[in-house]
């Protein structure tokens, strides 16, 4: 009882978290799964990138609901993310998890950093991503966004919305309902990759499910309630925490 009772509220932090931010809540998710719940970390992985896609799914009819959704840029995001987050699910199964972590926290870091620069460079958007040149952008991009988010169990926020933010000039709330929306398909596949590897732990998922649905709501909503500048500033503190984190993985982490 206490093992569903604990991914019940460890679902809501993650979805809350998800829906406030634009990320999947992975970052929250699989270090709860892994003190409360003892779990290995790779099966954090697994499980939450499973649980995330909910995230994305509750998330994406949140902020659509509020116009807040670029629905052809999430279908070219998912087009390669869809091919990268089975890799990227592979290349974790196999890599060393404190390598991993180390370059992800340095990633994080990084990203948040840029995102907080952005007002400072308002002369770099005069530029225009538009025709195939934008089309192109958001391919890469998902190339990057899908690995990361089968590597790391993550749903893939943490590039799409700043790469959203920074180069083709999306406010910040229309970002993170971009990502979301996108996260369905590519954290799918990255899922199933997961689960057949044996990452996924079938008796969370209920609780876990549940919580996101309706953390993500929440979230969601209480997002929109805040200015652009206010949520720019709650996601690249968010980053920077969990980056310091991964930063400090010992050597030694199994």
């Amino acid at each position: 009882m206490n093992f569903k009772l604990h991914s019940l509220w460890i679902g809501i932090c993650a979805g809350c978290f998800g829906g406030l931010v634009g990320l999947g809540g992975g970052v929250v998710m699989i270090p709860l799964m892994v003190a409360v719940l003892k779990i290995s970390q790779h099966k954090a992985h697994g499980t939450s990138l499973f649980a995330l896609v909910f995230t994305g799914l509750t998330g994406a009819i949140s902020y659509g609901v509020k116009g807040n959704v670029d629905i052809l840029a999430s279908l070219i995001l998912a087009a390669t993310a869809m091919f990268t987050a089975r890799a990227g699910a592979k290349f974790a199964h196999s890599l060393p998890e404190w390598k991993l972590k180390r370059a992800f926290g340095g990633f994080l870091i990084f990203a948040s950093l840029i995102l907080l620069t952005k007002p400072y460079f308002a002369h770099i958007y005069h530029l225009e991503f538009i025709g195939p040149l934008k089309v192109i952008t958001l391919l890469v991009v998902g190339i990057f966004a899908g690995f990361l988010a089968g590597m790391m169990g993550i749903g893939g926020g943490t590039v799409m919305v700043p790469a959203l933010v920074l180069i083709l000039n999306y406010g910040q709330h229309i970002a993170q309902g971009t990502s979301l929306l996108c996260m369905v398909p590519a954290g799918a596949v990255g899922a199933y990759t997961h689960l057949r590897l044996g990452n996924v732990i079938k008796e969370l998922l209920p609780g876990l499910i549940l919580g996101i649905v309706a953390g993500t709501y929440i979230g969601a909503n209480i997002a929109h309630f805040l200015s652009e500048g206010s949520l720019r500033v709650v996601f690249a503190a968010t980053l920077i925490w969990s980056g310091i984190r991964f930063l400090r993985t010992p050597k030694t982490f199994k």
